[in-house]
């Protein structure tokens, strides 16, 4: 065996020995990680799913409310709300972006023509054209291509998560609107019969049945009304505002005023164990570390040797015609390169893309946590507002019954005017507290809905 024959053997055992050491990193799996603590969480609180047994299984978000002016505006906010759009974008660039990685697998081929000139000698003219290919021996192309398939498929969780939160926080702002809505009218009610009281009051007073502190104190209470009023019309129109934004729109389309609420079905029922993973930011902070994993395998890859080939065909000739169509002289190159010394800027490479693979598992820990904790609070506060409102329901009934008590014994003269106005007060304090409490209530489900994952249908 020739002298050059051995050391291109040597140099080939010396490319395997350092593909086998560069295999054998040692490294943590994280995506299983990830998945046992997952497992870990579910499997501690059982009490949770537990919960989530009692209530009715529901496709999608938007099936809480059936309202067909809703849905318009649900529509209107995912074609036109711009952070929206702006992630679409961004996500179409990524995809470009993957296509571009897979040119990386494929030659090249380029073409040239120059044409020169020296002192004493006729012109030239040379035509060339050179096809070059880089070998993926060691998958380092397929390895990058896979992971910003990942990185693509992370994004559109992202994405499709921030369609779940505009069409949630739509409804939300929705509702809020029918709320405030109501609490306008509950509190006209209430001025309108406190004018009729200061009036009274003031008639009494005239005719000298009264005192000043009577009227005062009723002033008072009929001007807190106004001001609570004009506050509510402000939140009102704060309400529809954000809207607006929601929809990306400065002009809100024409809403009829609407006193009822609708009518939001918690249909949750029979969501297995597992629930938790059809949220879409679990999904991408899940596909986040197979990305960052798959890209620490192309920074230890890129300490391996590269082969490249070419091939060249070209033609010198005396004239353009002649280079473009003669017979042309063919060359091929084989370059194999293998990185020596860089500073150790491959290792540390290597040893950050750990750290961030590292760091994508944090993130997702972190976001398997709050996801737990939305949906034990938005359970607990379906728990404890189901029964606000049922006692403040049971509050207001009895104090209405005590109302017309009162009302009664007032015509009789059996009691003062100041004692019916407390009971009124009190009556109209419970209608606007129940008011706000049937608001959260409703408002929570929409929470609860997001909380369990329960997105928007993909278009």
């Amino acid at each position: 065996m020739g002298y050059k024959a051995i050391r291109k053997l040597g140099l080939l055992c010396s490319c395997l020995i350092l593909a086998a050491c560069s295999s054998s990193q040692s490294r943590d799996n994280y995506t299983e990680l990830a998945q046992q603590e997952f497992d870990n969480i579910t499997e501690n609180k059982p009490y949770l799913w537990e919960e989530l047994d009692q209530v009715a299984e529901v496709s999608y978000l938007t099936d809480l409310i059936n309202d067909p002016l809703l849905e318009q505006l649900i529509q209107q906010a995912l074609s036109s709300n711009p952070s929206l759009q702006k992630t679409l974008l961004t996500l179409q660039a990524s995809l470009w972006e993957i296509k571009s990685e897979h040119g990386e697998q494929l030659p090249t081929a380029e073409a040239g023509f120059s044409a020169g000139k020296s002192e004493g000698s006729n012109s030239s003219y040379t035509a060339d054209i050179t096809v070059s290919w880089e070998v993926d021996l060691w998958q380092k192309l397929a390895v990058s291509e896979q992971a910003s398939e990942k990185s693509l498929a992370s994004d559109e969780a992202l994405y499709q998560s921030s369609r779940d939160t505009l069409i949630a926080n739509v409804m939300k702002s929705w509702l809020a609107i029918t709320a405030k809505q109501r609490a306008i009218q509950i509190e006209q009610q209430r001025l309108a019969l406190l004018e009729a009281n200061e009036g009274l009051i003031l008639k009494r007073f005239r005719n000298g049945l009264g005192d000043l502190e009577a009227l005062d104190e009723a002033r008072t209470s009929t001007s807190q009304s106004r001001s609570d009023l004009a506050s509510f019309i402000e939140e009102l129109a704060i309400e529809k505002r954000d809207l607006q934004l929601y929809l990306g729109t400065d002009e809100l389309p024409n809403i009829a005023e609407k006193i009822d609420y609708p009518s939001v079905d918690i249909t949750f029922l029979n969501l297995p164990n597992q629930s938790l993973q059809r949220r879409p930011d679990l999904k991408a902070s899940y596909l986040a570390i197979e990305a960052a994993d798959l890209s620490t395998t192309v920074a230890y890859k890129d300490m391996l040797p590269s082969i490249s080939l070419s091939a060249t065909l070209s033609e010198t000739a005396e004239s353009p015609s002649k280079a473009l169509f003669g017979s042309p002289i063919w060359s091929l190159l084989g370059q194999l390169t293998q990185p020596l010394y860089q500073g150790g800027q491959l290792k540390a490479a290597a040893e950050i893309a750990k750290l961030e693979t590292a760091q994508a598992f944090q993130d997702y820990r972190e976001t398997l946590l709050n996801a737990v904790y939305e949906v034990e609070n938005a359970l607990g506060q379906e728990n404890v507002l189901a029964l606000q409102e049922r006692y403040t329901r049971d509050a207001l009934i009895s104090s209405q019954n005590n109302l017309k008590q009162y009302e009664k014994k007032y015509r009789t003269g059996l009691v003062e005017l100041s004692d019916l106005i407390d009971v009124q007060t009190t009556t109209f304090d419970l209608e606007a507290e129940l008011d706000d409490l049937i608001y959260q209530h409703l408002s929570n489900r929409v929470d609860l809905g997001l909380a369990l994952g329960l997105g928007v249908k993909q278009q």
